[in-house]
């Protein structure tokens, strides 16, 4: 029963793997182990963490709690903790978290190594992991995500009127392009028109001194058919920005002052605003702990992807947390699959901030989310909620500063550590009002209406 209720909690290949055997773990550390299962089943990292680290205490030679204990770590983006847990567990489960621990904290030949052992097991499905362990072999001798430069403030065109959209210029290996800030994908993504595989790019962003641009080398990117999407935004969108590279660059997302902000330092805390803590499941799933109700009466776990544009989707579950029947949700009309449905969300919380009324959606296919990072999440923040805060990336992306932005009001200037002699940040762009009657300006030419 230990086994199976690890199974369905973490993802795990089985017993087979060569974990713990049937009784070898006290009643006391088995109570431990499946509270920290069911913490992280449903992305309570730090509650998990704190729990598998009792039941490590008590079964320190446990692989099964060795191997949860890894996963925990490696969603707190602890590589080196999870190098030291998994030191000479041989199973697969344990070479696919260290494959990962090596490919974020930059060892290339050795995640190449740890990922191939893992595609070794014939019941092993992982498209990542197989486009990874290419791109380790091939960039052997790169540094990844060398940066070249200081800062730069990109300003980002103006998208359709309750259509948020981060939309970012750059260039990629010297040609110009649009990218689409994607959070809810680990990685950059390039469009398989454009490349045919899995390959090193190097990204340009250019601010207001083009001068002095702000280059990224050696970054890794995967591929896939972005045509949907440029079809949805109705713009050429030749890659998406993953959160491996946001959390690298410091970045900050500016919706209202149209500005992506990327540096080679890391900022100090802006003056005003709340800590938010991110935890990456399996290094890359972004996510975060909120709260129904403004005493925090029910928690919920939500999936960040600044892609979607509806302020927040939930799933049958999180709707019920949040006191709201699915018989009260209307169907939306500009829906035309008629397959989602849409209704107000009456407290919940983004950080240190209490929101009344959100509008929040049901129908997105949240379980493949779910399935995809092995874990139980209440629903997803998309851009139409993000989109009211100055969000800045902090402490490697573990933390998230979210600056409430004030209708109408131009923002000041996202927060910089200037060192002696270095140029000023870049003054930002006021937020331009759309024009009543007017749809959204050409994102090729923010200058020309289409």
């Amino acid at each position: 029963m230990a086994c199976l209720l690890a199974a369905l909690a973490l993802g795990a290949a089985g017993c087979r793997n060569g974990l713990a055997s049937e009784g070898a773990r006290s009643p006391k550390a088995e109570q431990w182990f499946q509270r920290a299962s069911h913490e992280y089943r449903d992305a309570r990292i730090d509650a998990a963490n704190d729990s598998v680290h009792q039941a490590l205490e008590l079964a320190p030679k446990d692989e099964e709690v060795k191997i949860l204990a890894a996963r925990v770590a490696l969603a707190r983006l602890e590589y080196p903790e999870v190098l030291r847990l998994l030191r000479g567990v041989q199973t697969p489960g344990a070479a696919g978290l260290r494959g990962r621990a090596n490919w974020y904290k930059g060892d290339l030949p050795a995640a190449a190594e740890e990922l191939e052992a893992l595609l070794a097991d014939p019941e092993v499905v992982d498209p990542w992991a197989k486009s990874v362990s290419k791109l380790a072999r091939q960039g052997v001798g790169r540094r990844p995500f060398a940066v070249e430069g200081f800062l730069a403030a990109v300003e980002m065109p103006r998208t359709e009127p309750g259509a948020p959209r981060y939309i970012v210029p750059l260039k990629i290996d010297g040609d110009e392009a649009l990218a689409l800030v994607s959070t809810g994908n680990a990685e950059v993504v390039l469009d398989s028109a454009t490349r045919n595989e899995p390959s090193w790019v190097s990204l340009t962003f250019e601010g207001m001194d083009p001068d002095r641009p702000f280059e990224v080398r050696d970054v890794p990117a995967m591929t896939q058919d972005l045509t949907a999407i440029s079809h949805q935004i109705n713009a050429p969108i030749k890659a998406l920005l993953g959160a491996n590279l946001l959390r690298r660059l410091h970045a900050t997302l500016d919706l209202s002052g149209r500005q992506f902000v990327v540096r080679s330092f890391v900022p100090p805390p802006p003056p005003v605003a709340s800590k938010i803590e991110l935890f990456y499941l399996r290094g890359g799933g972004m996510v975060l702990g909120s709260s129904f109700g403004a005493d925090d009466a029910q928690t919920a776990a939500f999936f960040v992807d600044s892609a979607m544009i509806h302020p927040v989707a939930l799933d049958a579950g999180g709707w019920k947390k949040a006191g709201v029947e699915l018989g009260s949700l209307t169907l939306l009309p500009q829906d035309a699959s008629q397959k989602l449905r849409g209704g107000a969300v009456p407290s919940l919380r983004f950080g240190a901030f209490d929101m009344p009324h959100v509008r929040a959606i049901f129908g997105l296919p949240l379980e493949k989310i779910e399935k995809e990072l092995e874990i139980d999440v209440d629903g997803s923040f998309g851009a139409g909620l993000l989109a009211d805060y100055r969000l800045t990336f902090a402490d490697g992306g573990r933390l998230l500063w979210a600056e409430q932005q004030r209708g109408g009001e131009a923002p000041k200037p996202p927060a910089a550590a200037l060192t002696p002699g270095a140029q000023p940040p870049v003054a930002p762009v006021a937020p331009l009002a759309p024009t009543p009657g007017t749809g959204p300006v050409n994102l090729l030419d923010p200058q020309k209406q289409p």
